[in-house]
């Protein structure tokens, strides 16, 4: 793009010259796009490839300040791409100038999860989609290499990542080579590239072990002694990136506590419907977890989730959202091993040549009791994290692609999640006892995660009308010994979910937080229009608004 060209631009113009700029540095960007050009290279984890994406923020933010300046760019769609854009970047580079990427380890979403998620995204239909695929494979070594320097630097900085985080990925990277490393991705190519697809696994898997090597006996002594809590000043610059907004941290603790008691009183009720007599809800949940309903087999419970999302489909289509013949494709995929324990969600490339993914993780399990299932896919496939992510596919042209593909906020898209569980209560999909308290679970999960995330960073005192330990403050231990006690989960699920919150600070509040601002702006929408709101024009509207900031997301849902 020449500078004149630049000049000339509108923030829509800027934020997708931003995308094809940052495809360019962060190929797994446009896989997750679905650029095939994409589809051989990895991005460089370095020290220096840190940099480049950071000059690359700081020259959009100067051209956007430029586009600003010019008619019509304060106005619609124009205006809230600037804003996102802007806030974005600015978010992005307050890490970068924190030493954020230098000790960027945990258990769901570091780079390394990254590197090996792509590979299951990747098209395979053609014999240059494998040999592509081999090519990337190929370039594993040199990536991982960048990341381990990067990691390097952030200790000679002062800048260690947490041990806790240490540890759980030398034991997930064990998983992974336990389970066959990179050959997973390749079990299933042509009898053509046999041989180049085999030996290509096999560099990518050796450079997953060296990795694994040096978590375990360089990495792991280096940071030794180093705190699993980040403290407040990082985790007000995590809850910005995460939710788009400056919270008031002590607000959201308090309403994290309110939620707390209030689905306490409901799952009661529904408990009593379960299992009469239940001591507490998660008793009846344990006798569901034994006698409910469950699907017997992996294959099994994945065509059961398929079918459960192909009726939520056919049900909501027409009367509560309208929804176009590409959306309505949505695929349900079990796992790759050696992962985080909760399920996940996978967007479509923006053709829709690769149909968006919900993935269950197993973790060994053969057996799956549905309680928890129903709502949990409402929220990963329809209508929950696959419609918001399809339609904003859809609308990838009328807004940008950095609105709708790139510049998202966590929050923004977890909150929608959530609020889709509920909206699915409210229509009346959870009218059965089991469903409904599997539901109720999965909401007290989402309001602990505010209390105890925000609690275990920021050390804060446990309220002393608290039925747990009043007046102490939070460690990690209190926080895995409270959601152990207020969830259906497995110890091993609830160990996960706890180094999950550690490692990802203020990501975990932005469930909670972002279904407040969806239901604030629904409630704020239908006081204003009255008799004449209409929810499924509302939803409509809402989803194609693309990504914003929690403040900015409430303001415009109210306005619809």
């Amino acid at each position: 793009m020449t500078d004149a060209a630049v000049d000339a631009s509108l923030p829509r113009q800027v934020a997708d010259g931003y995308v094809d700029d940052l495809v360019r540095l962060d190929p797994i960007v446009g896989t997750f796009m679905g650029d095939p050009l994409s589809s051989g290279r990895l991005p460089d984890l370095s020290p220096d490839g840190h940099d480049a994406r950071a000059a690359l923020a700081r020259a959009t933010l100067a051209r956007l300040t430029a586009a600003e300046a010019h008619p019509g760019a304060d106005r619609g769609v124009e205006r809230l791409c600037a804003k996102l854009l802007r806030e974005r970047l600015t978010a992005g580079l307050d890490d970068y100038e924190a030493g954020e990427e230098l000790r960027r380890v945990d258990n769901i979403s570091s780079p390394l999860h990254r590197v090996r998620k792509v590979f299951a995204l990747m098209p395979t239909g053609t014999e240059d989609d494998w040999a592509a695929l081999a090519q990337r494979l190929r370039a594993v070594p040199g990536t991982l290499e960048g990341y381990r320097a990067s990691l390097a630097e952030g200790v000679r900085r002062g800048l260690p990542a947490a041990p806790r985080q240490v540890a759980t990925t030398v034991i997930q990277l064990t998983e992974w080579l336990a389970t066959g490393g990179f050959a997973v991705f390749t079990a299933d190519g042509p009898e053509t590239l046999r041989g180049e697809l085999s030996a290509a696994a096999e560099v990518a898997t050796a450079a997953v072990a060296e990795a694994r090597d040096w978590f375990r006996d360089a990495y792991a002594a280096a940071v030794e002694g180093a705190p699993d809590v980040v403290g407040r000043e990082r985790y007000i610059r995590a809850a910005r990136f995460w939710s788009g907004t400056d919270l008031d941290l002590d607000e959201a603790y308090a309403y994290g506590w309110a939620e707390f008691h209030r689905l306490r009183e409901e799952m009661r009720a529904e408990a009593e419907k379960v299992l009469p007599g239940a001591g507490s809800p998660w008793e009846a949940l344990s006798w569901l977890d034994r006698h409910g309903r469950a699907v017997e087999g992996v294959e099994e419970v994945r065509r059961w989730l398929q079918e459960l999302m192909g009726e939520a489909i056919e049900a909501l289509d027409g009367t509560h959202f309208e929804l176009a013949e590409q959306v309505k494709r949505v695929e349900a995929r079990i796992a790759p091993p050696g992962g985080a324990a909760a399920p996940y969600y996978t967007q479509p490339a923006l053709d829709f040549s690769r149909p968006g993914r919900t993935w269950l993780p197993t973790l060994g399990r053969t057996r799956f009791p549905v309680h928890g299932l129903v709502s949990t896919w409402y929220h990963e496939g329809v209508p929950g994290h696959h419609l918001q992510m399809a339609q904003w596919t859809l609308a990838a042209g009328t807004l940008s692609r950095y609105q709708t593909k790139v510049g998202r906020v966590g929050a923004t898209l977890e909150g929608w999640a959530l609020y889709a569980e509920r909206l699915m209560d409210e229509l009346g999909f959870l009218t059965d006892p089991a469903h409904r308290l599997g539901h109720l679970d999965g909401q007290m999960m989402r309001a602990v995660r505010v209390v105890i995330d925000i609690g275990m960073h920021l050390e804060l005192e446990i309220p002393r009308h608290s039925p747990f330990h009043p007046g102490e403050r939070w460690t990690p231990a209190l926080g895995r010994e409270f959601l152990g006690r207020h969830s259906g989960h497995s110890a091993d699920y609830v160990e996960s979910e706890i180094t999950r919150y550690l490692g990802r600070p203020g990501q975990a509040i932005g469930y909670k937080l972002g279904e407040r601002a969806w239901l604030r702006g629904r409630a704020a929408a239908r006081a204003r229009r009255g008799a004449g709101f209409d929810l499924k024009e509302w939803h409509m509207k809402a989803l194609a608004l693309g990504s914003l900031g929690l403040d900015d997301l409430e303001r415009e849902l109210a306005a619809l």
